[in-house]
């Protein structure tokens, strides 16, 4: 019998471990509080709570979210699980993997693909959109659409295959052009370019990067509510702008 067919209970289920070798589902001993993305909870055994990050808190929980989690933007999208038991969670069917932070060290990881933290790491928003920055010493789990590989800069890395960056500076963006011989025609370029091959995230300097196997961003919403928030300040004449550039995008996509 193999684990997926194995019928799992409180004493079989494995502790903050994966469901045996099912890659796709995590248990998370609790005994203590975790962050946790909104939807990543999908069984659980004991007496456990969860509460969202935008209303009922109080208490020691309003002090610990309040000093761990500087992430405004992402407030809707975490909820506090505490209490006592064996909790199971998922990803829509990716991989899960748990990592350790070490030395008050940090992390920058999209978004999309942080499932959970423990409290003794500091949350922040990333200066780049759609990504988040763990610092501190503690344990995390993320969801990765294939295994996840790790890699020194200096290096180039298709944005889709992002997963995050440890222990280095943030990336610039590298355009590979030089076929492009005008300057109509790198303006045409640059509106039309949708793979890794033309644009890439250069890194520089020591630290380790996260590479997913797959050209596949698991969620962009967080990118979409970063441009959004920022409209508001945007003239009549610059969503105009904007509304042309979707359109194009549209446009190539069908």
């Amino acid at each position: 019998m193999s684990d997926y067919d194995t019928v799992w209970n409180p004493n079989t289920l494995p502790a903050d471990d994966n469901v045996g070798d099912n890659h796709y589902a995590y248990t998370i001993d609790l005994t203590h509080p975790w962050f946790l993305a909104k939807g990543a909870m999908i069984a659980y055994y004991g007496q456990i709570s969860f509460t969202s990050l935008r209303h009922g808190l109080q208490g020691s929980l309003l002090q610990m979210v309040s000093q761990q989690f500087s992430a405004p933007l992402y407030l809707g999208d975490y909820v506090v699980a505490e209490g006592s038991g064996r909790l199971v969670i998922g990803d829509r069917g990716y991989e899960i993997n748990s990592y350790n932070l070490e030395d008050n060290g940090n992390l920058t990881i999209r978004a999309s693909n942080l499932l959970a933290f423990e409290p003794n790491l500091t949350l922040n928003q990333s200066i780049v959109p759609g990504f988040l920055t763990l610092v501190g010493t503690g344990r995390f789990l993320a969801s990765s659409n294939g295994p996840v590989m790790f890699v020194e800069p200096p290096v180039r890395v298709d944005p889709e295959a992002m997963v995050g960056w440890a222990d280095c500076p943030s990336p610039s963006h590298h355009y590979d052009q030089a076929w492009v011989t005008d300057f109509l025609a790198a303006t045409a370029s640059r509106i039309g370019v949708k793979s890794g091959e033309e644009r890439q995230f250069d890194f520089t300097g020591e630290g380790t990067v996260l590479v997913q196997s797959s050209e596949k961003v698991i969620d962009d919403n967080a990118v979409v509510r970063n441009i959004t928030g920022q409209l508001p300040g945007v003239s009549s004449t610059g969503l105009q702008q904007i509304n042309a550039q979707i359109q194009q995008q549209l446009g190539q996509q069908q």
